[in-house]
Parts: structure tokens; sequence; C-alpha cells
């Protein structure tokens, strides 16, 4: 049963990733509203698939909830963020871009701050291919590890309470930088599926 100060999950994209993040939102309890550029009317199929718990809606209603996922592509987020009331928000940031070089030397969850600024951003979910990431995350007699980072204790707290309600088992792997660092297309932790045996 659902208590009353379970934090709500918005999703900007209905791609592979987003409908990922809505099916551990919804193990971990929270409820769900989840958005394309298309409109909500788009997503029946999607939403019927996905279950109870999760609602078609517009992008300005998936960024009004608690916690907004960005789950659109790399080349995408700019647009899918902009004009958008992004103050007292949490951002999980799921994204890779497959190019670093175009960073400037930057991580590119630094670059999602800076266009989702001043909301708090949550580096994760993004070393996982999508049929992984949404799959149940008890394997092997343990549990999946999910990776985040951020440079604000609170937010990272509120995310990775998400992903431990979820079943997941939560490395803190430090700042957006030094973590996304570690993350990152290339990165040692890229593409890692670990999973933590009790």
């Amino acid at each position: 049963m659902e208590q009353a100060n379970v934090k709500s999950v918005g999703i900007i994209g209905a791609g592979r990733i987003g409908q990922a993040m809505a099916r551990i939102a919804r193990r971990a309890g929270r409820a769900v509203v989840i958005a394309n550029s298309r409109g909500p009317e788009s997503l029946r199929s999607v939403v019927e698939a996905l279950g109870h718990g999760v609602s078609a809606g517009t992008v300005e209603e998936a960024e009004a909830a608690d916690i907004v996922v960005v789950a659109v592509m790399w080349p995408d987020v700019p647009k899918a963020v902009a004009g958008l009331p992004w103050a007292g928000k949490i951002v999980i940031d799921p994204t890779n871009d497959f190019d670093p070089s175009d960073l400037d030397g930057r991580t590119s969850s630094e670059v999602v701050a800076d266009l989702v600024a001043p909301a708090r951003v949550v580096k994760t979910a993004n070393n996982l291919a999508a049929d992984v990431l949404g799959s149940d995350p008890h394997q092997a007699g343990g549990q999946r590890v999910m990776f985040l980072s951020g440079d604000d204790s609170d937010a990272k707290s509120e995310v990775g309470g998400l992903f431990v309600d979820a079943g997941y088992f939560v490395i803190d792997l430090g700042g957006l930088r030094e973590g996304g660092q570690m993350q990152q297309v290339g990165a040692p932790l890229a593409g890692q599926n670990l999973i933590r045996l009790p």
C-alpha cells in the first residue's frame, strides 16, 4: 500500500529507458507520469503496458513531479528541458553522450545540470541496457548494483531511496564530476551489470 509521503516520479521521454524507469518507480511504489513530445494521447498503449500507477501526461505535468527523469536521447536533451520551471526539482540524468569529445572536458551530467539549473541533478541508470534496467534487480540470490553521483546529498538520498525501494543495491560515487567521470561512456563503470551477493 502506497504511503501519503511517497514521492511522485515524472518521466520526460517514453522510449525504452523512460519505460524502464517507469517500471523501477512502480516497483518502488511511486506514482508515475510519463510524457513525450507528441502528447498524452500517443502514449495510450505504453501506459496500458506499464500498468497501474502510471499515467500519461504533458511534459509540464511530468516536470511537476517530485523527481523528474530526463529520459531522451542525448542530442534531444536541450529541447526537452527548455523553458520548464526547474527550481526545487530533483532531476535524474540517465543519458549517455556517445561522443564525449564534444563536452570540452566536462561530464555530460555537468552539461545537463546547467540546462536544468537550479534543479539538483543525480546521474544514475545510464550504465545498463534498458531491458536489464527495467527487469527485476533481484538476481542470482543478490541485488543488481546501481551507481549514482551528484553534488546534493539530499537529492542523492531521495534518488537512492527510490532505487533501494525498487530492490537495487546503491553505490554513491561522489560528486557529479568525479562520479560522472566513472559512469560515462568509455569509463570503467559504463556497461557494468554487477550483482551484490549477500
